[in-house]
């Protein structure tokens, strides 16, 4: 049954909306999984924060329009659906790579990431990024290094001192 024109709309924008506020997006191809194997898909992405969509490609390609993914359209081709990670960049990247290890359909198309887009060959790497939180501590452990060693350096001297005294009264 063929869609209404505002049934139409009505997706196109819902689309747009939710990638006006993603982080990134997959494009990946889902031709000959069965409907068990997308439900589970499915599953595995909301549990993660990711928006799964299966959606014609027409209206695929006017709802990225305007947004960070517009660089998707050229592979926008054939069965495919878009996979958008809402709050990690990595988020929908980890789902996709952790499903197909068991679905050998399942096939990456391409990643959209900081209005770039990158092969489905960097899916790994993108998988590998790490977390907001993650990002936050390492940052917090690299600022806090070189005060770290500077207190150091400033107290050696005092050690150093009690180091000697106690090593002439261990001798004496």
């Amino acid at each position: 049954m063929p869609l209404k024109l505002e049934d139409k709309q009505a997706i196109v924008a819902s689309v747009n909306e939710v990638a006006k506020k993603a982080t990134s997006a997959i494009v990946a191809e889902y031709r000959g999984m069965s409907v068990s194997d997308m439900t589970e898909l499915r599953k595995q992405a909301r549990e993660a924060g990711v928006y799964l969509r299966v959606i014609r490609n027409t209206l695929a390609r006017r709802a990225v329009t305007n947004t960070d993914f517009e660089c998707l359209k050229e592979i926008l081709v054939g069965p495919v659906f878009l996979a958008f990670s809402n709050e990690e960049p990595s988020a929908a990247a980890k789902v996709l790579k952790e499903f197909s290890k068991t679905q050998d359909k399942l096939i990456v198309k391409g990643i959209g990431l900081g209005k770039q887009l990158l092969e489905a060959s960097a899916l790994s790497k993108v998988a590998k990024l790490p977390t907001y939180l993650e990002s936050i501590s390492l940052l917090m452990s690299v600022m806090q290094a070189p005060i770290t060693q500077m207190v150091r350096t400033i107290a050696e001297p005092q050690a150093q001192l009690a180091r000697t005294i106690a090593a002439i009264a261990d001798k004496k």
